[in-house]
């Protein structure tokens, strides 16, 4: 296995390569299926139909925007977590999608990319369902592990080999250290997720925004200390701004 690291849009792309096939580890913004294309094609020199299969770890529009237009193009599969479902479900659901596809976008031009077209459907169709602790399918060196509390329904993809785990958004590094994600929506799995990492010992962590690491127990006791007690997300930091809006007044 060759794990291959690629510069997307706003999130970094991690490519595993086998003789087999390919195997995407997220689901990538949709702006990102150019690049990838190019990749598999130019750099590894291999059909784009080598993609075997896209894990999705969660709905965010960098981890999962890409996953069925990449499968209508390769005929590649998807893979998710067995939670039942949509995240993006009812008209609560809608509105969280809108604004998970403006915040991308917001993030896009904050790191001075120019402006792509992300829109996804926010329904997934996966063709495999991932239990905690499953092997992934055809590529068995590969562990399915769920950390969900940035959402419910997030998974990290530990190779049991190189005692590795790519944490999708599990943390990410901001101005050097290591903090929560933005959102939170379930605060005690997230600090139970964190602390099932921690306990794996991983040689090295891999994220998502923040490249391969490998965190001291000073930097797992951050992420801890800076996780929330209460679920932070978008409705409630609206809500938030909103009263402060008030008080001024």
């Amino acid at each position: 296995m060759k794990l291959h690291r690629i510069e997307g849009y706003i999130q970094t792309i991690y490519l595993a390569e086998y003789r087999r096939g390919l195997l995407l580890l997220d689901g990538c913004c949709r702006a990102d299926i150019p690049l990838l294309k190019s990749y598999i094609i130019h750099t590894l020199q291999r059909a784009f139909s080598d993609l075997s299969l896209v894990i999705v770890t969660h709905m965010h529009p960098d981890h999962a925007g890409a996953a069925h237009r990449l499968r209508t193009l390769t005929g590649c599969r998807i893979a998710s977590a067995n939670v039942p479902g949509q995240w993006y479900s009812g008209l609560d659901g809608q509105l969280m999608h809108w604004a998970d596809l403006v915040l991308a976008d917001w993030v896009a031009k904050r790191m001075g990319k120019p402006r792509r077209f992300l829109w996804y459907s926010a329904k997934l169709k996966p063709d495999f369902l991932l239990d905690d602790g499953e092997k992934i399918p055809g590529f068995p060196d590969w562990q399915a592990i769920s950390t969900q509390g940035h959402t419910d329904r997030d998974l990290s993809l530990y190779h049991q080999p190189s005692k590795k785990v790519y944490v999708a958004d599990l943390m990410v590094k901001v101005k050097g250290r290591y903090i929560p994600p933005f959102p939170v929506f379930y605060p005690n799995r997230y600090r139970a997720s964190v602390q099932r990492i921690m306990a794996l010992e991983p040689d090295a962590i891999i994220l998502a925004h923040g490249g391969e690491i490998t965190p001291s127990p000073e930097d797992y006791q951050h992420v801890l200390e800076r996780a929330p007690r209460k679920p932070i997300t978008h409705w409630r930091a609206v809500k938030s701004k909103v009263k402060r809006a008030l008080r001024r007044r």
